[in-house]
């Protein structure tokens, strides 16, 4: 049997002057491609429009799930990281359509204050998160969802260079 593809997305690693993370807590807790108890909290990700670069959607995500615009580029990973739904998540998400993500992750730094972060009507979008902080760098793989585990420490090891102030 074939398996579905993997859906295109990006992650983005938003760290602010101190060397801290952007994290949300994610607002759609009955999601479960995204959510179980006690690993709500994320960094912010999304898909990767039809003929849109990766870049480009690192922004434009940004901007829809947090509302920062003043952010600049640290650095891409080398590599995609991809992940599988769970069997019993995978029937729901996406319609069946994807077994999981593929993502290209990218490090920003943010350049703006913590009272430009909008994470109630970012752009006019709907609500991603209910709730943020900054994270330090290391614990961020201990509060992700399980099977997304393996990707956070990926970054965090490709992105460890920039958890310094």
């Amino acid at each position: 049997m074939l398996h579905p593809p993997y859906r295109p997305c990006v992650g983005i690693m938003l760290i602010n002057q101190a060397g801290l993370v952007f994290i949300g807590r994610r607002k759609d807790k009955h999601l479960g491609e995204h959510v179980d108890a006690g690993h709500e909290w994320q960094m912010p990700q999304g898909g990767i429009d039809e003929g849109e670069s990766p870049l480009a959607a690192c922004m434009r995500e940004l901007r829809e799930e947090t509302g920062v615009e003043r952010a600049s580029v640290l650095a891409e990973a080398t590599d995609w990281y991809a992940y599988d739904l769970p069997e019993d998540v995978s029937e729901k998400a996406w319609s069946g359509r994807y077994r999981g993500q593929r993502q290209k992750w990218f490090a920003l730094r943010f350049l703006g204050r913590d009272s430009e972060i909008d994470i109630d009507a970012p752009h006019g979008h709907k609500p991603e998160f209910d709730a943020w902080r900054w994270e330090r760098m290391e614990r961020l793989p201990d509060l992700i969802i399980p099977f997304k585990r393996q990707v956070y420490e990926n970054v965090v090891r490709d992105f460890a260079r920039f958890a310094a102030p």
